[in-house]
């Protein structure tokens, strides 16, 4: 792990991932972009830690977006592919990830905080979609139709212009809001919250809402009855019910 990007994998099962440039507003830099790809494999590889949250360091910025001056160094057009580490697009992961959204999250920081599952976000923080203001584009934020109604989303990515952590969280963008001191404790009481689920368990319900948002109902029905197997034919779906029977939390064993 590089200096642009802290990892920290505590005890609880709990990674956190902060973007630490601050003086560049955490701009997805070489360094960052290369960093957080280290990051999110580290989490994925790891059979101890359960939930990532992904945030920023300093008051100001969780990710003020694309690095533009090198845009303008190397000319870019069309980013390549592999540019930016976004889970389920160019990255695979298995386990829940939330964004706690400490700032502006412009552009890219848009981006990758929509990549997340789930979002805590700073009273302070702003969201926008400023590709309009640069003559660049926004084709990443297409899941976004998902997640938002679409005329919302249709002024959002034509104007180009930031709505508040309040305005956020009225349209569905944000699941929790925190004052400025109290978004990372927000955001592991979140990821705490969902560790207390059965492993499995959490692992099926979340490729339940994706299979969901890609396919039609019927096709939606049958994958995610395929995906949840594993769950219903492990330890843990046992163990559960007996635990409730016997008036005792549940040991779960991931397995």
């Amino acid at each position: 792990m590089s200096d642009a990007v802290l990892f920290d994998g505590r005890e609880d099962g709990i990674a956190i991932i902060t973007l630490n440039q601050p003086d560049t507003r955490n701009a997805l830099s070489k360094e960052i972009r290369q960093g957080l790809f280290s990051a999110w494999e580290r989490f994925e590889q790891s059979a101890k830690l359960r939930v990532a949250i992904l945030t920023g360091a300093g008051e100001k910025a969780f990710c003020a977006g694309g690095d533009l001056k090198e845009m303008v160094e190397t000319g870019m057009q069309v980013p390549p592919r592999d540019m930016f580490p976004q889970p389920y697009d160019t990255l695979e992961l298995s386990k829940p990830t939330i964004a706690a959204v400490n700032g502006i999250a412009f552009a890219g920081g848009w981006m990758i905080a929509q990549a997340c599952d789930l979002c805590v976000a700073s009273s302070a923080a702003k969201f926008a979609v400023t590709e309009v203001k640069v003559g660049r584009s926004s084709p990443w934020a297409t899941p976004l139709i998902h997640m938002i109604p679409q005329r919302i989303m249709m002024e959002i990515l034509l104007t180009g212009k930031p709505i508040t952590a309040q305005r956020a969280y009225e349209i569905g963008l944000v699941n929790r809001l925190a004052e400025p001191a109290q978004l990372l404790d927000t955001a592991i009481e979140l990821a705490r919250e969902i560790m207390d689920g059965a492993p499995l368990s959490v692992k099926a319900a979340r490729e339940t809402v994706m299979l969901s948002t890609e396919m039609g109902r019927s096709a939606a029905l049958q994958a995610a009855r395929h995906a949840s197997e594993y769950c219903y034919n492990s330890e843990d779906a046992q163990e559960g019910p007996r635990a409730f029977a016997e008036k005792r939390p549940p040991n779960w064993k991931g397995r």
